[in-house]
């Protein structure tokens, strides 16, 4: 890997940069981060271009195990823990105008969900206790702590079937999406978490069930946080919580904006009554331009990943064959946001792929009925 491609990675830590220099330049400057992350990004990608490298296969044992990649999620980690407490103390110490809580709490939402929770999901599929624990750990921050149970154990497995919360269908806009998804991976991480503990003999309602631990534990955190400043200031500042979980709100809804791009409409063969065929990188939307990549740590090479979901994101690899986001993820989101021009835009796309690869490649908002084997 080239010495430009290693530190283009470093491109995410400017995004907290943004953050606190739009909060202290104040009004607003507190739209900074937004504008250049839905603004400036996407026209850097266009100008820039995409990755054409991959990385050479005999090369990637020694790539995965560069301890610089995992250094830099590990400093996410505390980077974002850093960055809310600084957030939640300026909130209990200063008094910002309606705009500015808004334009503030959406800049810090961009960060732990735009780039915390990515680092989160890398973490969350590594198999060492430290980088399970960091997952965690961020996920705590933005109280979507059941990501961690529900995407390696649910999501994984079920992707692009109906059996998914996490899959979007052809057809579906991201608002009818959107409660489906949530209440769907609540739910799915309830009874993953029951079955493994029924294996075991054990009860669900129980502390063993980290289903139970991850609602608990956001709010302790800001429960610890809330006190703490009330000993230190005298004041007992509503503010406080209501920011942790509005930034929270918009961390993981950012995160759910990513899920319904990532496989809208494509579909597993059904080769037998809830059988389907192998996750294959035909069944994830991929996107390949150089700086959004970076920036989100080569999430947006999402093909690769669901069909090996152990690479790390250094060793990812882009797919020609695989279906094609026409714009980087910021540009996505925001045409998600307008159900109209998402569809105008992606059911084309989805009956360019539905051409190459048959009618069973993508997913209706209705029953989709077996396809042969």
């Amino acid at each position: 890997m080239s010495v430009g491609k290693r530190l283009s990675f470093l491109i995410a830590y400017l995004i907290p940069c943004l953050a606190v220099a739009g909060y202290y330049l104040g009004g607003g400057f507190n739209f900074l981060t937004l504008a250049v992350v839905f603004g400036i990004l996407p026209i850097m990608d266009l100008w820039i271009g995409p990755d054409a490298s991959n990385p050479k296969e005999e090369e990637v044992p020694e790539l995965q195990k560069e301890f610089y990649f995992r250094f830099l999620t590990y400093g996410w980690a505390w980077i974002q823990f850093v960055l809310v407490i600084w957030a939640l103390w300026e909130i209990q110490t200063k008094t910002l105008s309606t705009l500015e809580w808004g334009a503030f709490v959406l800049a810090i939402g961009v960060n732990t969900g735009g780039i915390g929770i990515t680092v989160a999901h890398e973490l969350g599929h590594k198999n060492t206790k430290i980088e399970q624990w960091y997952s965690k750990f961020i996920l705590m921050t933005v109280c979507y702590m059941h990501f961690f149970i529900e995407h390696n154990r649910g999501h994984h497995v079920n992707v692009s079937t109906h059996e998914d919360p996490a899959s979007s269908r052809k057809g579906e806009s991201f608002f009818a999406f959107y409660p489906r998804t949530v209440v769907g991976s609540l739910t799915s991480a309830w009874n993953l978490e029951k079955k493994r503990l029924g294996k075991l003999g054990k009860s669900a309602w129980t502390l063993d069930n980290e289903m139970i631990t991850s609602m608990i534990i956001p709010v302790l955190f800001i429960s610890a946080v809330t006190g703490i400043f009330y000993a230190i200031t005298g004041n007992l500042n509503w503010q406080v919580p209501a920011f942790f979980f509005v930034q929270s709100w918009i961390a993981f809804s950012l995160l759910e904006l990513v899920n319904y791009i990532e496989h809208y409409g494509l579909a597993r063969k059904e080769i037998a009554p809830g059988k389907f065929e192998k996750v294959l990188p035909i069944h994830s939307w991929n996107q390949n331009f150089s700086l959004s990549n970076a920036f989100l740590f080569q999430l947006q090479r999402h093909s690769d990943h669901h069909a090996n979901a152990g690479r790390r994101y250094q060793s990812l690899r882009h797919f020609e064959e695989s279906p094609q986001l026409p714009y980087g993820y910021e540009l996505m989101i925001l045409l998600a946001l307008f159900p109209p021009l998402w569809f105008k835009v992606m059911d084309k796309k989805l009956e360019e792929w539905k051409s190459q690869h048959g009618e069973s490649s993508v997913s209706s908002g209705g029953k989709r009925e077996p396809a042969t084997a």
